[in-house]
């Protein structure tokens, strides 16, 4: 199997990760294993699993099965709500899941402000991290506050940020936090998870067709340029390559602006700052 030409980010530890990666959020368990046995036949060596999606054993199935070279591939999960007393025993059973002895990345899953745990959790991440079985760590949906904490008690600053991002949904005062800090961006739901209209607006089917590309490829490509890391998600192989077929043309300064422009500041999924569930 060929791995697909995607390039990498380089992380503010040295670490290198594809830019383009395949997610499997809300992909049922019992179909888990055969989509990601066809995204690593696809070529994608980047997989986004989460111990809360239920599917880290299908995951590791598929990659067991796959042949590949472990050092070819790239694996993230996540930290749960509920597990953020005792981080050292979720990534254990994370592990054992994946069938794996380490992980590229951890994140901490949600911030969780109002059980104030997830500083604890962080230190629980440093600490799985100077062990070797995580290469990287970070979090995901971090505000800037939550992020400040970290930075302000500990000092080790996060290699990624997975936020809800997507045209109708920018996120600009958090990404150049991120930025100012080298915190990477990764987008989840890049695409709007297809809860809006966003996919036909005029504005981006007129930058799609200016190219030959559809609409969801331009919308992947204003991500890349301006250098965050996507995994969108798809259960369907054809859709698969077409996500990957993002990396052969450039929009101009005139088409990122016009998809710049579609902001609305319209939020698609939780509200870190109040999202409690456990």
């Amino acid at each position: 199997m060929t791995a697909l030409p995607i390039p990498t980010v380089r992380l503010n530890d040295g670490q290198e990760i594809p830019q383009l990666g395949f997610g499997v959020f809300q992909v049922d368990p019992g179909e888990t294993e055969r989509i990601v046995t066809d995204a690593l036949e696809v070529g994608y060596r980047h997989i986004d699993t989460a111990a809360i999606y239920g599917n880290e054993a299908e995951v590791g199935r598929a990659i067991a099965e796959s042949g590949i070279a472990r050092d070819e591939l790239y694996v993230t999960t996540k930290l749960w709500n509920t597990d953020q007393g005792d981080a050292h025993a979720a990534f254990e059973a994370s592990l054992e899941r994946l069938g794996l002895d380490r992980v590229d990345l951890y994140l901490i899953h949600w911030p969780q402000p109002m059980f104030g745990e997830a500083l604890g959790a962080w230190r629980g991440l440093v600490e799985i991290l100077g062990s070797g079985r995580a290469s990287s760590i970070g979090v995901s949906n971090f505000e800037i506050e939550h992020l400040q904490q970290l930075l302000d008690e500990t000092g080790v600053v996060p290699a990624v940020n997975q936020i809800e991002l997507h045209p109708l949904h920018q996120r600009r005062e958090l990404v150049e936090f991120c930025r100012e800090h080298g915190i990477a961006v990764e987008a989840w739901g890049p695409l709007g998870q297809g809860k809006s209209d966003l996919l036909d607006r005029p504005e981006l089917s007129d930058v799609a067709a200016a190219h030959g590309k559809t609409p969801a490829q331009a919308v992947l490509r204003w991500h890349l340029q301006q250098g965050r890391i996507v995994f969108p998600k798809t259960t369907h192989r054809a859709r698969m390559l077409e996500n990957a077929d993002v990396f052969g043309f450039e929009l101009d300064d005139a088409q990122m602006a016009a998809i710049d422009g579609l902001e609305e500041g319209r939020r698609l999924g939780p509200d870190p700052r109040t999202f409690d569930v456990r």
